[in-house]
């Protein structure tokens, strides 16, 4: 049953297909939408059209952006010979707000995950074997520790590792603030392997 007109009810619609977004968050940000300001409301669709039709993928590292090189890659501060493989952008975005890392990243926009179908053709895989024939001295996978990151880790260190470029992989283990007897036999096991001295 519609509760609202029909312009409201596709704003709603519109709104609840975005990912993370129920019925209810999406009726909350219909109505805060609808009671904003005229300008404010071109504005934000303004915005909506230009960031659809102009980003595009960075030539470099394939993260998104609005230029041909994004600002992390066009910055000659940067370590250009360390490249951390990450899934998706936001991943790319977890790791520079930390400010411990100086490299340059590259984006495959997703990960090897044959029950879904998606093979190493189907990710930027490609684009970093051409990046990987520059001078590069690490590669940092950073890919998700479930088993679709797991196995796009291993696929990219056999195809690496005979270039003789030194692969790593990001730790993994027991989180801050983690209580030990909730925590899973393999992160336990993955972070006694992956201990340091202090």
């Amino acid at each position: 049953m519609e509760y609202y007109s029909g312009d409201i009810n596709k704003l709603i619609d519109e709104l609840a297909a975005l990912p993370g977004i129920g019925s209810k968050s999406a009726q909350r940000m219909a109505f805060h939408i609808i009671n904003l300001p005229h300008d404010r409301v071109k504005r934000l669709s303004e915005a909506i059209i230009t960031a659809k039709e102009t980003a595009k993928y960075c030539k470099c590292c394939q993260t998104l952006t609005d230029k041909d090189i994004c600002n992390i890659c066009d910055n000659p501060k940067r370590n250009h010979k360390m490249i951390m493989v990450v899934e998706n952008p936001r991943d790319l975005i977890a790791y520079e707000k930390t400010g411990k890392y100086d490299g340059v990243y590259h984006v495959l926009h997703g990960a090897i995950s044959p029950m879904n179908g998606i093979g190493p053709s189907d990710i930027r895989l490609k684009e970093l074997i051409e990046r990987l024939k520059g001078d590069v001295e690490e590669l940092i996978i950073a890919t998700n520790s479930n088993l679709e990151g797991e196995t796009t880790a291993m696929y990219i260190s056999k195809l690496v590792k005979p270039a003789g470029i030194k692969v790593t992989r990001i730790a993994s283990g027991v989180p801050v603030g983690g209580d030990l007897e909730y925590i899973d036999e393999v992160t336990l096991l993955r972070a006694f392997e992956g201990r340091t001295e202090i």
